[in-house]
């Protein structure tokens, strides 16, 4: 190697023939540079992470706290997470509640009578605390533990409730007055809504099924409300759903009960039910007397075929005149005899007169004029 190059290293300083067997040993600066690099990426990508973590969070801090300042503003109670965050409790609450834990320990065992709830399998138990809600779920079935003076339980039934709309006088599309009740089947879906969101809401179910039956029927036609009440109930129970799901309120069915006319539309509708059905009967009573026609006819022709049948005919009504018990019997003339005349009268009428036969025909008429003229001359 050439002394240029030897002087051109930095931390080479001599050079001998043994240097190429000598194993390389590199500085100590080398291996130090790059692992604080990868240090130093690892704990800015760290401090990245955490960043964004912590901004992530006072997102949703400032989130919450802007939705609690709007449903505060217009009066909805708060009720998103699981759980509801008191660490906001004034002194004075918090106050009010060590009290109560100190009463509790106090009198034990006796306060587990105003500590325990038993709820049943049916409800379930909303509690407020000093005001506030305690829990966003509602507690139950079972047990569940309430402290004294500061907790406010409120039972819920959650089973399927009905009630009857009273009649209501709906004026349909077709501008006919005409009264409608229903009946309606709902349960409570979200207990905790339905305590917080309305005072009572069995009562607002109940005026908002009578607002919705009228609603709706004034949208439909007479017809339409007696024969297709399946899409009328259908489409009533959507817009009681829509309106009380804020209520936490399901609403399961609504059924049309009755559907009462006026005495005049009911007699008016009768007599169209009535002609119709008559023009039915006038139709069917004309095309039965066709029908016999048409069968008395080609039995008129198969007996005018063959004369046997005929004279079977004949034995067949004597044989049942005779089966009725009559006294008296009458044989009627048979067919054949006014054949014969027929005949007879045919031959007579189609032969020429005899001229001698003429002649005295002639001086017939002829004694009868004298006799008339003589007649009157005497008078």
């Amino acid at each position: 190697m050439s002394p240029t190059r030897r002087e051109s290293g930095a931390d080479i300083t001599s050079f001998s023939p043994n240097d190429e067997q000598q194993p390389f040993n590199p500085p100590a600066h080398s291996t130090s540079a790059p692992t604080s690099r990868i240090d130093r990426r690892k704990s800015s990508i760290a401090a990245i992470f955490d960043d964004n973590h912590r901004r992530g969070e006072n997102l949703i801090r400032q989130s919450r706290t802007s939705l609690r300042r709007l449903w505060d503003k217009y009066d909805v109670p708060y009720v998103i997470g699981e759980e509801i965050d008191n660490a906001n409790a004034t002194l004075c609450e918090k106050t009010l509640i060590i009290c109560s834990w100190c009463i509790l320990i106090l009198f034990f065992p006796f306060s587990l009578f105003l500590t325990l709830k038993i709820v049943k399998e049916y409800e379930r138990a909303v509690i407020f605390r000093l005001g506030r809600l305690n829990h966003a779920s509602a507690h139950g079935p079972g047990m569940c533990f309430i402290l004294p003076c500061i907790d406010t339980v409120h039972l819920v039934d959650i089973r399927t409730v009905s009630f009857d709309v009273p009649p209501q006088e709906v004026l349909t599309r077709d501008s006919v007055t005409v009264a409608v009740d229903a009946v309606v089947y709902y349960r409570i879906l979200n207990p905790t809504v339905s305590i917080a969101n309305v005072e009572n809401a069995q009562d607002s179910t109940h005026l908002l099924a009578q607002t919705s039956l009228r609603n709706v029927l004034g949208t439909r036609l007479l017809s339409e409300l007696l024969c297709d009440r399946g899409s009328v109930s259908n489409l009533m129970r959507e817009c009681l759903d829509d309106a009380t799901d804020c209520w936490g309120i399901k609403v399961e069915r609504v059924e049309i009960k009755d559907v009462r006319l006026p005495k005049s539309l009911q007699r008016i509708m009768a007599a169209e039910a009535e002609a119709a059905r008559e023009a039915r009967a006038k139709i069917i009573v004309s095309e039965g007397e066709y029908k016999s026609s048409r069968a008395l006819k080609d039995a008129a022709d198969i007996l005018a075929q063959s004369p046997c049948a005929m004279q079977l005919r004949y034995l067949q009504t004597l044989s049942s005149i005779a089966t009725e018990q009559n006294s008296t019997i009458i044989f009627p003339i048979p067919i054949d005899l006014f054949s014969v005349f027929q005949k007879n009268l045919s031959n007579i009428i189609e032969k020429p007169i005899n001229p001698f036969v003429s002649t005295l025909i002639n001086l017939d008429d002829a004694n009868v004029k004298l006799a008339g003229r003589s007649t009157s001359t005497d008078i």
